[in-house]
């Protein structure tokens, strides 16, 4: 059986045992998964999947994420918790491509391997970076956006929130294509912030949806600001009108699609990057070199193509795992 010191020095002098959350409590290899937030779909698939991989191999995970997707010092600090519990391994979905620099870089010098999904760090010294090609992603929801609009007219993008690397190349991605591909498109509003959550995201909609009432396309780059920006539509006299392309998906997100509401998805594939990500580390603690990015897909969800296997396990994962 192994144990790590917090744990063993509590038994030996305290005469009690851990909590399900102390890491080596099974004996297993431990590995932390710590997400951006825990309650949008996006992270249960994550979770999900990394669940899957660590039940294959005989691993143990700890999931554990800040409640609101901008709490950057309590993600900072439950990296640091993992760090003192000495647990094996650590994946990384970080808040801030910057503020997570200094405890990631506090676990490799203790060789506690990382290995960052969904959103890049500004460092080159983790294990890997396992992600969607974001940057694909928004030039994706341009080029849709832009067919639907028949390459005229005017469209906007709601921003989600500074320091997210992931949704910064989405947004990076869609201005490019917007303006080397659809000249004949204006964007009226590209620098409006949405915040971390779906209510601020509905705030910020409904006051842009009143600045620019005739606007004809919207994009918002990831599942609080297009559920965010719904909500606002759906009381608008134009809802349905308005091409909307959002990223993502939810429950409302999917039945937005099929009300028509909205008109594309850019989706990608969480499961998997929860899946890759355990595998990913388990071989590299067995002492195998793994690939320094895995790109793990970047799909378009439509009204048409929907109901299809391949887009409709996407945008309704199974995570019957997690119950």
């Amino acid at each position: 059986m192994k144990f790590r010191a917090p744990c063993l020095l509590a038994v030996l002098i305290l005469g009690f045992g851990c909590s399900d959350d102390d890491a080596g409590s099974s004996g297993k290899t431990v590995i932390a998964v710590i997400p951006k937030g825990t309650s949008h779909v996006f992270w249960r698939s994550i979770h999900s999947g990394a669940k899957e991989a660590a039940d294959e191999l005989g691993v143990e995970i700890l999931w554990k994420g800040p409640a609101r997707e901008d709490e950057r010092a309590s993600q900072i600090k439950l990296v640091e918790t993992r760090i003192t519990r000495r647990v094996d391994g650590i994946v990384l979905a970080p808040l801030d491509d910057k503020a997570l620099v200094r405890p990631v870089h506090e676990a490799l010098d203790l060789k506690i391997p990382v290995i960052i999904i969904d959103s890049a760090l500004d460092s080159d010294r983790t294990a890997s970076f396992i992600a969607t090609d974001n940057l694909e992603g928004g030039r994706m929801a341009a080029r849709e956006l832009g067919k639907l609009l028949g390459g005229k007219g005017t469209a906007l993008m709601m921003r989600y929130m500074e320091g997210s690397a992931s949704t910064e190349k989405r947004e990076r991605g869609f201005l490019e294509v917007m303006r080397a591909s659809f000249a004949g498109i204006e964007i009226v509003s590209a620098n409006q912030f949405a915040g971390a959550t779906q209510e601020g995201a509905t705030t910020r909609g409904e006051s842009l949806l009143t600045r620019y009432p005739d606007v004809g396309g919207i994009f918002c780059p990831n599942e609080s600001t297009a559920a965010g920006m719904l909500v606002a539509l759906k009381s608008h006299p134009r809802a349905g009108e308005i091409k909307f392309v959002g990223f993502d998906s939810s429950d409302a997100l999917v039945a937005g699609l099929k009300r028509g509401h909205i008109h594309g998805l850019v989706v990608q594939d969480p499961r998997k990057m929860g899946y890759l990500s355990v595998k990913a580390m388990v071989r590299l603690l067995g002492g195998e070199t793994i690939e320094k990015r895995i790109d793990t897909g970047v799909f378009l969800a439509t009204q048409t193509n929907m109901k299809t296997p391949a887009i409709n396990n996407l945008l309704a994962p199974d995570l019957s795992n997690l119950r």
